[in-house]
């Protein structure tokens, strides 16, 4: 079940966020959260340390060091497929408090029951998935949909002034169970990255007479590519709904080419 999140109730309290992988994505929350005046912290396999420093954040090469920094909230922005090496090397006992773990991943069962197996009893959880990215969200989030489910949250005021991120910029919080969010999931943003793929693998072009309609393909295409196959291998492996949607669409394409055929017949029958 999902509902709208009206119930998030608003703090403004500035948080310490220490963000784990400080790729492109977790480059692109990190300018609002700063904007937002919260204090961050970076770690990453990738030495950012010159990026960090323009941007007012302070980078860790030492896991060790990083966790001892004494964040509210440790941000997970991983990708998908690395997300248990990352998360099981990190040394747990160097946390100073009780921590709110969010996540960032876009399939939610999976880092749902990863994070509770590996995580401290003692801190919290928090799932979330902003259904955009640089790219959609490069002229703010406003309307833009954050997914969210609260798994394991004692600390109400430090998990509402993380939301409070989102909704200060005015995006739609979509309070949903991790399951339902895959299951919405891989009929929407699965099978979207798996078409535009399809289109890629046919090398589709603009043409001197296109449509409206095949314009549109060859927008989904190339945004589609712009994403690594790491991520959409991720949205297939690491969501047990995505193998069902991939066999429905064969089964379709099968259906309308049968269709086809069928008329085809039936004119060569005339």
């Amino acid at each position: 079940m999902y509902t709208s999140s009206s119930s998030v109730s608003i703090s403004s309290s500035n948080l310490k966020i220490g963000i784990v992988g400080f790729g492109s994505f977790a480059q692109f929350l990190a300018q609002t959260m700063i904007k937002q005046g919260h204090k961050l912290t970076a770690t990453s396999r990738t030495d950012y340390t010159d990026l960090c420093h323009s941007l007012g954040v302070s980078f860790f090469r030492d896991i060790e060091a990083f966790l001892e920094a004494e964040n509210d909230v440790v941000l997970i922005c991983t990708s998908i497929m690395s997300l248990s090496e990352v998360v099981k090397s990190m040394p747990f006992h160097c946390l100073k408090r009780p921590t709110l773990f969010v996540d960032v991943l876009s399939v939610k069962e999976y880092p749902k029951t990863f994070l509770l197996q590996v995580l401290p009893e003692e801190s919290d959880v928090l799932c979330t998935h902003p259904m955009f990215g640089p790219e959609s969200g490069k002229n703010g989030w406003k309307g833009l949909t954050c997914v969210f489910e609260k798994v394991r949250i004692r600390n109400q005021s430090t998990c509402s002034s993380f939301l409070q991120i989102f909704q200060t910029e005015g995006c739609q919080m979509l309070e949903m169970s991790c399951e339902e969010h895959d299951k919405v999931a891989a009929k929407s943003q699965f099978l979207t990255h798996t078409i535009g793929r399809v289109l890629s693998e046919m090398a589709i072009e603009s043409t001197p007479m296109n449509t409206k309609g095949f314009e549109t393909l060859i927008q989904l295409k190339e945004n589609t590519m712009k994403d690594s196959f790491d991520l959409y291998s991720g949205l297939f492996l690491r969501n047990r709904f995505a193998k069902q949607e991939l066999e429905n669409l064969e089964l379709a394409l099968q259906k309308v080419k049968q269709k086809l055929l069928d008329r085809m017949n039936e004119e060569q029958d005339k």
